[in-house]
This record gives C-alpha cells, sequence and structure tokens, in this order.
C-alpha cells in the first residue's frame, strides 16, 4: 500500500511539473493550426479591415491560416464575450479598440469585465476619424455645417457605427464642443451605416479613415476635417477640426487580444510576430494608404494604454440610449 501511494505521489510531483516544460515547447510550435480572429462588427469596417490585414500577414509569417469571424452585435461585446469564454491556447484572437476599453464603463450588466478578462497582445494602429457628409449636404466645411445643424436643431441626422464606438464619441464630442443638436442614429458596425451614408439616409459621420478612404477619394462623400491635431497624409488638405473649435482632438486604434489566462509565452510570441509584421514596409505601406500609423507597443504598455482609454467615456458622459 505504501509503495502504492509513494508511485501515486511521485506521478503527481511529474504531472504538476510538466506543464512548465509543455507550455515552452508548446509556445516554439506555436501555431500548429488555424487561429480565429473574432471581430465584434460586421464585415467592412475600420475593425473588420485591420483584422483581415494582420490575419493576411500573419498567416504569411507563420504559415497557418488567421481567419477572421465577424460577431457583431452590443457594440462589440458579443465578439468579446465570445473571446472570453473561448480556451486560453492562443487560437481564438479578438480585434480589440476604443469601444473594448470602455464598455465596462458603459453597460452596468456584462457577463465579463474587458480589463480583467482579455489579456492585451499587441497594438496595430492609431489613426484619425473623418467628418464626412453626404454629397447632397451643402455644407463644404466644418463652419457651414455647425450653421446648417444651428438652423436646424434635430433634423440632421449622425450615423455611427453603435453606442460608444470611437464614430459615436467623436461625434457626441463635436456636438458638445459646437453646441449642436445632431440625431444620433447608431448602427451594427461602421459598414452599413457607411452604405447609408452613401444612401442618404444619413447626412453626417465621423468614421475611421481606413474604412471611408475610398469612398471619399470615389467622391461618393464628401470630408470636411479629421479628428486629430494635424492633418493626415493621407488626406493631406483637409484640415482638423481644432481649426474650428480649438481643443477637439479625438484618435481611433486597434490592436489584438487574448482570453485572459492565455500562456504567456504565447502571448509574447504572438506580439514579437505581430511588431515584426507591422516593421515590414509591405505591411506599413498598406496601413499608410489606408491613412493608420502603424504602432508597435509590448503587451504590459498595450495593456497600460487601454486602461488609460477607459478615461474617455467617464469624461464624454456617454449612456446607452
Amino acid at each position: 500500500m505504501k509503495l502504492l501511494r509513494r508511485r501515486f505521489l511521485h506521478l503527481a510531483a511529474g504531472a504538476v511539473a510538466l506543464p512548465g516544460v509543455s507550455l515552452k515547447s508548446w509556445a516554439q510550435t506555436y501555431p500548429s493550426r488555424p487561429v480565429r480572429i473574432v471581430v465584434g462588427y460586421s464585415p467592412g469596417g475600420a475593425a473588420d479591415i485591420s483584422g483581415r490585414l494582420i490575419g493576411q500577414f500573419l498567416s504569411e509569417r507563420l504559415r497557418q491560416p488567421f481567419v477572421i469571424e465577424n460577431r457583431p452585435g452590443a457594440g462589440g461585446n458579443i465578439g468579446t464575450e465570445v473571446v472570453v469564454r473561448a480556451p486560453p491556447d492562443g487560437y481564438t484572437l479578438l480585434i480589440v479598440n476604443i469601444p473594448h476599453a470602455i464598455n465596462a464603463t458603459l453597460y452596468d450588466n456584462l457577463n465579463f469585465n474587458f480589463l480583467r478578462d482579455i489579456a492585451a497582445v499587441a497594438m496595430i494602429y492609431r489613426q484619425p476619424l473623418v467628418l464626412e457628409v453626404n454629397p447632397a449636404v451643402p455644407a463644404k466645411t466644418v463652419g457651414e455645417l455647425i450653421a446648417l445643424a444651428k438652423g436646424n436643431p434635430g433634423k440632421v441626422n449622425m450615423a455611427s457605427a453603435g453606442i460608444g464606438t470611437p464614430q459615436h464619441l467623436a461625434g457626441e464630442l463635436f456636438k458638445s464642443m459646437a453646441g449642436v443638436d445632431l440625431v444620433h442614429v447608431p448602427y451594427r458596425g461602421g459598414a452599413p451605416a457607411l452604405t447609408d451614408m452613401i444612401g442618404g439616409q444619413v447626412q453626417v459621420m465621423f468614421d475611421t479613415l481606413n474604412s471611408s478612404i475610398e469612398h471619399i477619394k470615389a467622391g461618393r462623400l464628401r470630408a470636411l476635417a479629421v479628428t486629430t491635431a494635424i492633418p493626415s497624409k493621407a488626406l493631406p488638405n483637409i484640415p482638423p477640426i481644432a481649426d474650428f473649435l480649438p481643443g477637439y482632438e479625438l484618435t481611433s486604434w486597434s490592436g489584438v487580444g487574448a482570453p485572459k489566462k492565455t500562456p504567456r509565452e504565447i502571448i509574447e510570441k504572438l506580439n514579437k510576430d505581430i511588431n515584426a509584421v507591422l516593421a515590414d514596409p509591405t505591411a506599413k505601406d498598406r496601413f499608410d494608404q489606408l491613412g493608420a500609423t502603424v504602432t508597435t507597443l509590448s503587451p504590459a504598455a498595450f495593456d497600460e494604454f487601454i486602461a488609460e482609454e477607459t478615461s474617455v467615456i467617464r469624461a464624454a458622459n456617454i449612456k446607452p440610449d
């Protein structure tokens, strides 16, 4: 009996020691099968575009498919919960952006806490939003749009990708600083909002530059200003909103997250590979064309950045409609 007990304890001790060895070996061979990247928004929006680009470049670098899965709804919360509940093995990732950092403040009854349940992996880029109108709108400058809105309170519609999204935040900040009444029309993602913008069902939108820039260049939308303090290299002739509303500034960003208990070795490897992808001239040029500035951070620095971004929603005092 003692011999059996001694052998059991020996095997148990070996089992405890095994995970440390396995994790190191696992990280070295990761990924050995397809990786799922969850996007909490509809196809065609800014998060979807960044997810597909980074997925494509990672697939080429790591020789495994990085497959996009769109799970839109609730300002990104549906997609986030999918990832929170997924096995923490590095094979389910999340495209994260401003809404994910602020939803814990915006919504009272979530089944998860983003800062607690999602691990920051790597930032991808930062970029301005662009204030744009349907070409049928007579305003050709920010000043003219403000005058139009003040002359028609409650009659000018402002589309967004959903409550708490960067588009919504930029619009609410504009309304507050300009003293105008724009009717907020939230959509289930940026792509359907853009479709109605182009069709004339809504008149005004603050959109991430990477999803709107081709429509602007094609004349389907008219850009009035960008939300950063200086003009964007992608639209050098479009002024900052701050030229009309001093102090106005808002920047969109995107990155990658994973379930919180994902092994640190996997997160560090993903961070290294994503940063290597972003340093490649081909990838950098592709993001530049979309008006996005690639930004590389360590997991710890990205985690700190996300925590700081949660203050945006508190300052804006935005509540669900």
